[in-house]
Order: structure tokens, then sequence, then C-alpha cells
């Protein structure tokens, strides 16, 4: 398993946002996390990406606790994410936004940086091929040397995910990538994810509130519901659970299909 999650709990005062949530991931593998709106989806990709502490439970990256590792070290451990809102520079253009992204791996020094060493020239000029290849991955060539201010949505989300993906992560967190696209961004976002778990060998985990989407691409799902898990299984097996089509739908089974 490259992720564990086990009896995750976050309180904010009174609030409980997850209540002992426990799921793992599979190497390979792209896993839907879905819920209702305050279901507790991002509080958990926060908790995995160290920007919340849960009071109790245990998150492990391929067999060791992440519990320890600050915020800025996550990614160089092989975990990258998206945001539900757009965390980009905008005064920035979409090639060094991307390239913001793969210094997390990067080798050089403060050192080296300030005496502009050939070891520092080297690395910038493989930050700038990596980030160039992705621009090109995610057809973002027109408008690569232009500022992320202005741009549209839609190929914002591609920066966003191009720079996720710079950092040569094992593990990616994808907060509601089709928030905000079109039908036809929508199937072209669906290929794109299996084409980056299938030739990259990248592990997703989804959070989308897009159902075709998630059953279109996804392995497996589990679902939360006031910060419990509540179901957890395949697209087939989850679409028919009762409490996933009650949390949803508000009704019981029998009354309607999940859609």
């Amino acid at each position: 398993m490259i992720l564990s999650v086990r009896d995750l709990t976050v309180r904010f005062g009174g609030i409980v946002a997850l209540d002992g949530v426990s799921f793992e991931v599979a190497t390979g593998q792209i896993v839907g996390l879905i819920g209702p709106n305050g279901a507790g989806k991002t509080t958990l990709f926060n908790c995995l990406s160290r920007l919340y502490a849960p009071e109790r439970g245990a998150l492990e990256f391929e067999g060791r606790s992440i519990h320890d590792a600050p915020p800025h070290r996550i990614p160089a451990l092989g975990i990258s994410r998206t945001f539900q809102n757009l965390a980009l520079f905008p005064s920035l253009t979409v090639l060094q936004n991307i390239m913001v992204g793969v210094h997390c791996r990067s080798q050089g020094n403060f050192v080296a940086s300030a005496l502009r060493l050939p070891t520092v020239r080297r690395e910038e000029e493989r930050i700038r091929s990596r980030a160039q290849e992705l621009v090109t991955t995610f057809e973002l060539q027109s408008v690569a040397d232009q500022r992320a201010a202005g741009l549209p949505f839609g190929t914002l989300k591609r920066v966003e995910f191009a720079r996720a993906l710079a950092g040569q992560p094992r593990l990616l967190l994808l907060d509601e990538p089709a928030a905000g696209l079109n039908h036809e961004e929508v199937g072209a976002l669906a290929r794109l994810i299996l084409a980056i778990r299938d030739e990259r060998d990248v592990t997703i985990l989804l959070v989308e509130h897009h159902m075709g989407l998630v059953m279109e691409v996804s392995d497996r799902v589990v679902v939360l519901d006031f910060g419990r898990k509540i179901a957890e299984g395949s697209p087939a097996e989850v679409q028919q659970h009762a409490d996933v089509i009650r949390a949803y739908l508000g009704v019981a089974p029998g009354e309607a299909a999940l859609r």
C-alpha cells in the first residue's frame, strides 16, 4: 500500500471534521474520495499535506509515518497536490509556475546559487527542460510565456495539474480538478488522469463532485459524510450503497438511483 489512513480524527472546536476515518490506497490505483459539501474531504487532504495536525490517528506513506514531516517537506517525500481554489502565482508565466513545482526536487544550495557555479546552471537547465516537457504534455505551448493572471479557468486548471506533476510525485492528490470545466473539458480531464496513472506510474487520490468523472476513472471509491466513512468499494458497489444514496439524495434505496 502506498497510503494508509487509520482512525483519522480532526476537530475544530466542537466541530468534528473527520471522525475515525480509515482506508488504504494501493500503488497504481486511482481512488475517488467523495461526499457532500462539508463531508471532510479537503480536511483529509490538508492532513496529508501536513497543513492540519490530526487529533488522533495515523498517516503512512509507503509504510512510513508522515506525522513529523513539515509541510514544505511533503513534496520531496513524493506527495503533490492541486487545490480546490487555484494556488498559482498570477505574476509568473505558465512556464515559471510549472518550474516552481520542479524546485522541490532541485539539488542546489544558497552558496552555489549565489556564486552561479556550473552545477547551478545545469540544474536550472534541467528544471526548465522538465517544465517544458510538461508544457507539451498539457498542450500549454501557446500560453507558456504568458502570465497566469487573466488566462481562462480551464487553462489554469491544466497549469496547476502540470505543476503538481513537475516534482515527479508517486502520490498525486487532486482536489476537485473538474470544478468549473465544461463537458468537453471534463472528458479530456478523464483521459488525462488515466494517462498520468498509466504512463507515469502515479497513484492518484481524487476528491471530486463530478460523479461521472469519478465513476469513469476510479478503481475504488471512498465515501465520507459528516466526517465519517459511510462506504467503500468499486464504483458500481458504491453507487448502489444505501447510505450513499441517502447522503446524496436524501431518499431510501429504491426511491431513486444515484446518477
